[in-house]
This record gives C-alpha cells, structure tokens and sequence, in this order.
C-alpha cells in the first residue's frame, strides 16, 4: 500500500469522525424575531388610518406600480435605468461581495489541503541525520500533503455561516431597496420634468393674455380713451408674467438632466421626448395601498433591517465558541531527500500527530466579545424597530399629504374657473367703459396668480403621488426574477423569525 493511499483512508476516517464529534452542540441563542419587537404588534399590522380616503383602496400594490400611470415612457426610462443606473451596479458589486464572504466562511466547514514541493541544490549536514561522515552534494528535494480538519464542536462555524448567509440576505434586501429608490426617483424626475413643461404652458399662455392686454391698453392710450399710467402699469404686469418663465425653465431642464444620469446617461444625453412633455403624470384611479401586514411584508429596508438583526444574534454564538477550546484532526505525508533517491522506501515520512491541538482561550477577552455582541444584537433589534416604525409613519404621512392636496386641487380649480369668468366679465365692462383699468388688471392678475397656484398644486401631486408609491416600497419584486434570482418577501416562519420566502408559498 502507498502512503499517498494510506492518507486517503487516514483522512476518510478523520471526517467521519468529525462528521460525528461535529454534531455535539451549538452555543448561542437560536434566532428569532424577539417578541418585543415592534413588527409583532397588532397595530403595526392594521390597515392605515390615511387609507380611508375616497382616493385609496386596500387593494394589494401591483409590483411594477409604474404601469398604473399607463405611460410607455415611463416605463421605458425606468428598464433603462435599471439595467444602467450605477447605484443599482453598485449594489449588485456589494451582493457578490457578500457572497464571496459566504463562501469563504464555508469552506471552514471542510477539510483542508495543503501541498507543497521544495527541489534544492546542497548537502545534508550528516551530524543532523547522527552520520559522522559528509555526505555528498546533491540535488535535494523536500514535498509534503498536509490534510486538516477543525471540529465545530461547538457550533462556531455553524453560527459563522448563519451570521453570513443572513449578511447575503440583506444585502440582497439592499438592492431591492435600491431598485425602489431608483423607480422613484426616475418617475419624480419625469414628473417633475412633465410638470415643469406644463407649468411653462400655462405661464406662457398668461404672457400672452397679458401681452394682448397690454397692446390694446396701448391702443386705447392712443386713441385718447385712457391714460399713460395704465400703458405702464399694464406693462408692468407683463413683466412680471414673463419674470416666471426663467426659473421654470431652470426646474425642467435640472429634471431632465437628472433623469439622464439615473438612467447612466451624461446630463446633455437627456430623452428629447421628455423635453417636449406638458402634461404631468398622474394615476387618475383609486391607488392601491393595502394594509400594514403587507407594508413590512414588502418594503426591502425592513426585510434588511431584519436580516441583519439575525446576523448580529448569530454572531454571538461565535463569540460565544471562543469560552471552549478548539479542536483540530491533521495528517501528514511526504518524502525527503537527495535527488538520486527519489522514491526510495527510506525517503518517505508521515505524520498522525497531534491529532487534537486543544486552544485553551482567553476567557476574559472572549466574554468581552460576547458582551460586545450583544450590545451589538440590541442595538440591530433597535434599528429593525426603528425601520418598522419610519415605515408606517411614511406612509401614513404620504397617504395624508396626497389626500390633503387633492382638496387643495379640487378648491384652487374651482378659485381658477371663478377667476376666469371674473375675467371675462370685467373684461366686457372695461370695453364697454362700464369698469375703470384697475379693476380689468386686477382681475387679469387674479386669473394669472389662480393658473399658476393650479398648475403648482398639479405638480405636486405628480410629486406626492411618487412619495407615496415610494413610501409603500413596491417596484422590486420583478428585477430578482429577470436576473435569474428568487422573487422574495418577508414573512413569519413557525420559528417566530423573519425569512425570506418566495412568493406563492
């Protein structure tokens, strides 16, 4: 029988072995969602005070609620901000990293091989092998197959991998909320663009109103029927008309040239079709938002927040293993030798011991480790609860913002249709001579300022109406599957933790 098959039997034995010694105990708790924790209340889990409004509906968020605006731009912009916003790279960098930290952790689970091969040119010295006379000199070689195997006796390499596979999850839950943040922020930026556009119409259409206003006010300057302080004044409202059009056009072109990088473009890359857009996007149907269950069960921040608390429990049973020793199996063989005698019988060694190098620890630095893990284990679970929270109260806030300015809409509407008609009617009179030029500009003036507050609530509500959706956290769920990944939530397992499902379980 070789060696080299001697230490494949010595190395089969020392894993069964390990297999069985492995399976001993695991120090440490088991992870679970503490009871305490603020996910576990009924009240976070209730259907939304805000959703009670006429312009909502419990009804589940659709994944990619992008497409309840009916826009095949928008949904162009968003693909393409996906597959190229550096964000969105980033994250994905960050997720292999994490797998990469995975795998290394798991390779701890099995045994270790390790070669090596040393050819030199020299002389023994012959006092060391206990041989009086020198020997000659000659090519030399020295090579070695080292097989080891720790034993997790104590479950810390269990709690290790626990603690990494649960730091893959939330970077997992990293980029999807990444992928929330960057449908957002698309859609805002195409919103705001849009509304910038219309903002501009309506400014301009006032201009031009004005702009006839002044030029008859001229005429009628002219043909002795008024006098040179109306041409001014009438003069003076134009300007002002057109002092409005300057900062829109700055806010639409900022919009466009942000929309550009979040979809990996330079800023002068933008779409020219969004450019030429005058009507803000808005979901004119009830929005489905749901209920709190299905919040927490969606929004990417709290499954991460979540995960890492299960990281952080986990990491205190390694630092737990630390109070009992480490165990390690090894073998050895090899050969060593001069050249001339390769192979010989009288050149090979091996090696079976210490099979068990026992690592007494240092107590008093391994409990501080735990203490530390603990502080650290508490302060995940206060950070998950904090998410929980933030989660609700944006979008209860959201729910109540868009709720509240629909009614400001819907009043500054009706203030602009009074505004118009007001309009006319002076307008008539002042042809007429029935009304003097104060009151004509007057009501000019109201109807410009009642345009341009409802061209403003409008695109705030394209606004608020994004925060809102952005609030819900949908728009991820999709981007795993395309990627080949698993399309995953956050649920309640039978073991009162938070795990990674895939929908339809």
């Amino acid at each position: 029988m070789t060696p080299y098959r001697s230490t494949a039997r010595t190395a089969c034995a020392l894993t069964l072995m390990a297999a069985t010694l492995a399976a001993c105990t695991t120090v440490g708790p088991d992870y679970h969602v503490p009871k305490e924790a603020v996910i576990r209340r009924d009240a976070a889990n209730a259907p939304f005070m805000g959703a009670a409004e006429t312009p909502f509906k419990s009804e589940p968020l659709p994944p990619d609620w992008w497409h309840l605006y009916q826009d095949p731009l928008l949904d162009k912009l968003i693909a393409k901000a996906f597959a190229n916003n550096t964000d969105l790279r980033m994250a994905a960098a960050n997720l292999q990293r994490a797998h990469g930290v995975l795998e290394e952790v798991e390779e701890k689970k099995r045994p270790e091989v390790e070669a090596s091969v040393a050819p030199l040119y020299g002389r023994i010295a012959g006092a060391q092998l206990g041989i009086p006379e020198q020997l000659p000199t000659d090519g030399l070689y020295d090579g070695d197959i080292k097989i080891g195997y720790t034993l997790d006796l104590w479950g810390r390499i269990r709690r290790a991998v626990e603690a990494s596979e649960a730091d893959v999850e939330a970077a997992q839950a990293a980029s999807d909320l990444t992928h929330v943040i960057v449908a957002a922020d698309t859609t805002r930026a195409y919103a705001e663009a849009c509304s910038a556009g219309y903002q501009l119409k309506v400014a301009q259409q006032s201009v031009d109103l004005q702009a006839k206003f002044a030029k008859l006010t001229a005429e009628r300057v002219l043909r002795g029927r008024g006098i040179a302080i109306d041409n001014s004044r009438a003069q003076a409202q134009l300007d002002q008309l057109r002092a409005n059009l300057p900062p829109l056009e700055a806010r639409r072109r900022t919009a466009l040239y942000r929309l550009a990088v979040l979809t990996g473009e330079v800023p002068s890359k933008f779409p020219a079709e969004v450019a030429q857009c005058a009507t803000p996007p808005r979901v004119a149907s009830t929005i489905p938002v749901g209920d709190g269950a299905a919040l927490l069960r969606r929004r990417p921040d709290v499954r991460q927040a979540e995960r890492l608390l299960a990281g952080a429990t986990a990491r205190i049973g390694v630092a737990t293993a630390e109070l009992y020793p480490n165990i390690t199996l090894g073998a050895s063989v090899g050969a060593v030798g001069m050249m001339s005698q390769f192979n010989d019988a009288n050149t090979w060694k091996f090696s079976l011991g210490p099979l068990i190098s026992w690592n007494l620890p240092a107590t008093s630095s391994a409990r501080s480790h735990i203490a530390q893990a603990k502080a650290g284990t508490a302060g995940a679970l206060a950070r998950f609860d904090g998410v929980v929270l933030n989660a609700l109260r944006e979008t209860e806030s959201a729910l109540t913002v868009y709720a509240r300015e629909l009614d400001r809409n819907a009043a500054l509407r009706a203030a602009r249709d009074q505004s118009a008609l007001a309009s006319r009617q002076s307008a008539k009179l002042y042809q007429f001579g029935r009304t003097d030029f104060l009151s004509q500009l007057d009501a000019e003036r109201t109807l410009a300022s009642a345009e341009s507050m409802l061209a403003a609530s409008d695109a705030q509500l394209a606004a608020d109406q994004v925060q809102l959706f952005l609030a819900l956290g949908g728009g991820w769920e999709h981007t795993r599957a395309a990627h080949g990944g698993e399309h995953a939530a956050v649920k309640e397992g039978k073991d009162g933790h938070v795990a990674l499902v895939t929908h339809g379980e």
